[in-house]
């Protein structure tokens, strides 16, 4: 891409040189001073160019947006000056020459507030108008709007893998920032995380029934984040997918909806009950005499009766009792047998 750019932008200045040199054949005036033309030519395509570059990383959807700002600042303008302010009844005429540095003063003044004012807010104005990206975007399908936590933890990939979230996931490009950051820190812990996200993306986008959307959108500091995370979803009418318990509040006190992997996790959870017969592997002995201790995926101790000869084995159960503990559930059980290895 690059290596046809710098030829595009070649034969743009070669173009602006030779027009340069046939006006001189169209104008009898300038034909003795065709090597001037030339050069004015070439200075103006490599003025053109110099341009293109200064603007690099201007994307379409802010020039868009300084074209609306540009429109609207122009309008003003133009509404104030044929208003009666400028106007007035006969017999009291301003200067004319007053009047069209007034007229001139406003256009300058009132395009440069709606062109800042446009930029500043191009995230606004990417939503009031859909089809900016002209990409159109079906308002109908639902949006989820994902942070880094959520993409580190992992579990995301495999929950869009079953296809039980049918919404649209939306990753704001600073996300992709703060993942890329994290994943370059000289700490290996965060490098790990770091890595983890990226790889999690990457497993998304593998996923082909899934729809995401990469929003395109900065900030200027890493500590609104957060507060971005929860206009992009406000103002998207999106829910919220993150494990951070401290912006999910800050989402829920303002309204938007946000998804709890946990309580995912929580809710999925297989209910339980007595007589139930579950496998379990045992890995010490318990308390009393002939009891054994095992946990379950979720954490949830088992406490088997007669257990303590298979320590270090894997065995069926019968559920006896449950009761709830600050950690989850503790299960009493009476051994079954030891399950056959396959």
């Amino acid at each position: 891409m690059n290596k046809t750019l710098i030829v595009i932008r070649i034969v743009f200045i070669a173009l602006c040189a030779i027009g340069s040199w046939l006006i001189c054949y169209t104008v009898q005036e300038w034909d003795s001073h065709r090597g001037l033309a030339v050069s004015i030519g070439l200075m103006i395509g490599s003025l053109v160019v110099l341009v293109d570059l200064m603007l690099k990383g201007f994307s379409l959807r802010g020039l868009t947006a300084l074209t609306f700002g540009l429109a609207i600042g122009a309008a003003i303008a133009w509404l104030i000056g044929i208003s009666p302010l400028l106007n007035p009844p006969q017999g009291r005429e301003f200067n004319q020459q007053t009047t069209y540095l007034v007229q001139m003063v406003l256009f300058v003044v009132c395009t440069y507030l709606g062109t800042v004012i446009a930029l500043r807010g191009k995230d606004d104005f990417n939503l009031v108008i859909p089809y900016v990206r002209f990409v159109p975007h079906e308002v109908d399908v639902p949006l989820v709007v994902v942070d880094a936590t959520a993409l580190i933890d992992g579990r995301i990939a495999r929950i869009c893998q079953t296809q039980f979230l049918g919404a649209g996931l939306v990753i704001p490009s600073f996300v992709l920032s703060e993942l890329q950051a994290i994943a370059d820190s000289p700490d290996p812990v965060k490098q790990a995380r770091g890595r983890r996200g990226l790889q999690v993306l990457n497993e998304l986008r593998a996923i082909k029934h899934l729809d995401i959307r990469i929003h395109q959108s900065e900030v200027a500091r890493r500590q609104d984040i957060e507060a971005k995370l929860v206009f992009l979803a406000q103002s998207m009418r999106a829910k919220l997918l993150t494990t951070d318990t401290n912006l999910a509040t800050m989402a829920k006190f303002q309204g938007v909806s946000w998804l709890n992997l946990h309580a995912l996790e929580t809710a999925l959870r297989p209910e339980l009950v007595i007589g139930e017969s579950i496998g379990v592997e045992l890995l010490k002995p318990g308390k009393e005499d002939g009891q054994a201790l095992g946990y379950l995926p979720d954490g949830s101790m088992v406490v088997v009766n007669n257990g303590r000869a298979f320590v270090g084995k894997r065995v069926t159960a019968e559920i006896i009792g449950v009761l709830p503990s600050g950690s989850g559930k503790m299960i009493f059980a009476n051994l079954l047998g030891e399950v056959d290895a396959v």
